[in-house]
């Protein structure tokens, strides 16, 4: 986990009020995503260069976008 990682205690307040994929339950890279949504907007930095340790850009800001679609944003 990097520094700037959200750690388990908030994680388990946030994972709840995420939305929930019409095709069941959050995937387990989930948190992934949501910690490069998060460096992303921390950094300032393009899409494109959300670090790998995130999985692949395309899949957090997809993810992001989702969850804006939804209403819900970080």
């Amino acid at each position: 986990m990097a520094r700037c990682d959200v750690p388990d205690a908030e994680w388990a307040l946030i994972e709840p009020l995420l939305p929930v994929a019409a095709t069941g339950p959050l995937p387990r890279r989930v948190r992934d995503q949501f910690n490069g949504v998060l460096w992303r907007f921390r950094t300032g930095s393009g899409w494109r260069d959300v670090p790998e340790r995130y999985g692949p850009w395309s899949t957090v800001y997809s993810r992001f976008s989702g969850w804006a679609r939804a209403g819900w944003t970080p």
